[in-house]
């Protein structure tokens, strides 16, 4: 469809777009009235139209008119839509940072954190050491060894080597207390199914790393060699978040697998990743309705299954005679409940996730997470998506797919809460949880 520049736009072609006559008048007087103040073209045009002209009950057919009269000629495919206010520009994370060392890193070229943007973003490129420094330092990341550089040229590593000689532990910096969270702050929130009129359960930062801290050293006592695999196959429950934590935090490399996968898929991946062992659910609860899970996990032929009751106290299968319940496991460790576990030093390019492609084209890829690949995680998180300390990001995933590793990485390490829809995904659940989150500012994505 062609569209036409502002100024060639009148009344009647307004009322053609499925305005009333009497409004499309009133809107062109409108729209004279920004021509004259903004021109006609360009991101000052298309602000003030958006903030003075348009509003919800307009046909978005005007809506089209307006936003492509705008930017007709401007010489971009996605001009921009939403353009922030400067005080807004101003508060997220980048624009903390810009309004302090904004002139230091960019000189007489930095104006304010809008129009700067582009080019801190050419900055962060051309100076990864100074950039990356500064994430680090901004989300709190701690190092038991820190790195000697950011980045290395070397022949092994494609694109280089990232943070060489460093040690560090990615879950340890989901739990450390620092200025981003403290041990009272909420981090995780939840209602379990059936439980909607109930008030949303939450989990504080304490809390957790008690949580964390006793499978991490349950999971000692199975005497599994550091490094092993052990896969998770359940949900994207409180209790996958506390085991995907203590696994990473006790040295091990977690293999996500998701719960919706037959058994012959997730016999693949067991495979793929040698796992010595994986975590699982009897069934999982959905829409009130039980499917199994730990039977399919038999079938897959698995390794020692910790096995996760999805309600009450008890099991509804009968397990394998080598398997354990999450009663029993714990058990094992319950003489250091409360005591807490030390962190296991890892080189950062030790593996701390394996993922899988889909395998729709064929048999499934690993994918594996280093110790760096939780920073990345993090850092978009605080620069894209601006996720802060008091923020609650509810987003429907599961472990088994890249997005709940990240999840647990994007909130934790930033110090916001993690949401939970703890039964069947729909957005009217998922937004009862978060219209509980009466103090925070909700973040969903899908």
């Amino acid at each position: 469809m062609s569209y036409e520049f502002l100024h060639e736009i009148t009344a009647e072609k307004i009322s053609a777009a499925g305005v009333q006559s009497d409004e499309a008048e009133r809107l062109h007087c409108g729209l004279a009235a920004i021509i004259g103040q903004h021109g006609s073209t360009g991101p000052a045009a298309w602000k003030a139209v958006s903030k003075l002209l348009l509003n919800p009950k307009l046909p978005f057919v005007f809506h089209q008119m307006m936003y492509y009269g705008c930017y007709k000629g401007f010489g971009s495919a996605t001009p921009l839509a939403w353009i922030p206010e400067l005080e807004n520009a101003e508060s997220t994370n980048i624009g903390q940072v810009l309004k302090k060392q904004g002139e230091a890193f960019l000189g007489s070229k930095y104006k304010d954190p809008i129009s700067s943007f582009k080019d801190f973003q050419e900055f962060s490129v051309s100076n990864p050491e100074v950039y990356w420094k500064l994430i680090f330092e901004e989300m709190g990341i701690s190092f038991f060894e820190p790195p000697s550089d950011i980045l290395r040229e070397d022949v092994h590593y494609p694109g280089g080597q990232w943070l060489p000689g460093a040690c560090i532990n990615a879950a340890a910096n989901c739990l450390h207390e620092n200025d981003k969270k403290g041990l009272n702050d909420v981090v995780l929130i939840w209602r379990d199914e059936g439980c909607d009129s109930l008030p949303v359960r939450s989990m504080t930062l304490k809390e957790l790393r008690v949580e964390v801290w006793l499978v991490a050293h349950a999971l000692d006592i199975l005497g599994l060699e550091k490094g092993s695999s052990i896969a998770i196959a359940m949900p994207m429950t409180v209790t996958a978040v506390v085991v995907y934590l203590a696994i990473v935090l006790a040295g091990y490399v977690v293999v996500s697998i998701a719960d919706s996968f037959a058994s012959t898929e997730i016999s693949t991946r067991l495979k793929i990743s040698k796992a010595q062992a994986i975590f699982t659910q009897d069934y999982v609860l959905r829409a009130s309705k039980e499917l199994p899970l730990y039977s399919k996990v038999i079938d897959a032929d698995a390794p020692l299954a910790i096995v996760i009751p999805a309600k009450a106290s008890t099991i509804s299968s009968r397990l394998r005679t080598y398997d354990k319940s999450w009663h029993d496991f714990l058990e094992t460790a319950k003489h250091y409940k409360g005591n807490e576990y030390s962190a296991v030093k890892v080189p950062v390019e030790a593996f701390s996730n394996i993922l899988f492609s889909s395998g729709t084209t064929g048999e499934p890829k690993a994918i594996p997470w280093t110790h760096a690949t939780p920073l990345k995680a993090a850092a978009d998180a605080w620069s894209h998506m601006d996720i802060r300390k008091g923020d609650v990001v509810a987003w429907p995933t599961n472990l088994g797919w890249m997005m709940g590793p990240w999840l647990v990485y994007a909130t934790l390490v930033n110090g916001s809460a993690m949401a939970f829809i703890q039964w069947l995904p729909c957005w009217f659940w998922i937004c009862k949880v978060c219209s509980g989150c009466k103090s925070y500012n909700a973040w969903c994505g899908s």
